[in-house]
């Protein structure tokens, strides 16, 4: 385990996480059974199946498809509770929170594509997701560097947060313009 006081150190993610991709199975939609469980893939849930192969939080990366290129949707997303993954995403284990989520955060906002085959199909391989070099601050860094993106990605995004504080905010600036623009002073 990589833990720096001061600045940060240079590690991959083989370094940090424990790859659970041979845990992997993929079901055709034909010989999927309907359940209550997420049926993940590359993307994101694909359907939801009556077993689960994987219990407990795990960062999942694309593996393949068009999205690593074109990152409509992001390409590294957590997953909580029992779950089915197929073979179109890889299975990360790590032992803190906050570090997936850095981790997470981290590979959505780099450019990949040198670690990307330029095949038919864009795939991230894991020898080459293994490969990735990025920085891993202190513990304390990471807590905070967490905290700060998700409270903003909450303004940004969470309609529940951001908006309506947004909505109030605007609320409060118009009406202390009309009163200024309405408050008519007599000429002395």
């Amino acid at each position: 385990m990589f833990r720096y006081v001061f600045g940060y150190a240079l590690v991959t993610l083989q370094d940090i996480s424990l790859n659970c991709d041979s845990m992997r199975r993929p079901v055709t939609k034909g010989n999927r059974k309907a359940g209550v469980y997420p049926y993940y893939g590359a993307s994101g849930i694909v359907d939801y199946v009556e077993n689960y192969i994987f219990d407990g939080d795990y960062l999942l990366v694309s593996e393949d498809g068009a999205n690593l290129l074109a990152r409509v949707t992001p390409i590294a997303f957590s997953i909580h509770g029992k779950t089915w993954v197929n073979n179109h995403a890889h299975v990360l284990k790590f032992h803190d929170a906050y570090e997936q989520k850095y981790v997470e955060i981290l590979l959505n906002s780099m450019d990949l594509s040198k670690y990307i085959s330029s095949a038919a199909q864009p795939k991230l391989n894991q020898q080459s997701l293994n490969s990735i070099v990025f920085p891993l601050p202190s513990e304390p860094e990471i807590r905070r560097i967490v905290d700060i993106l998700c409270k903003f990605d909450a303004l940004c995004n969470d309609l529940s947060s951001g908006l309506p504080a947004e909505i109030e905010a605007r609320q409060k600036q118009y009406e202390y313009y009309r009163d200024k623009l309405l408050s008519f002073k007599e000429a002395e």
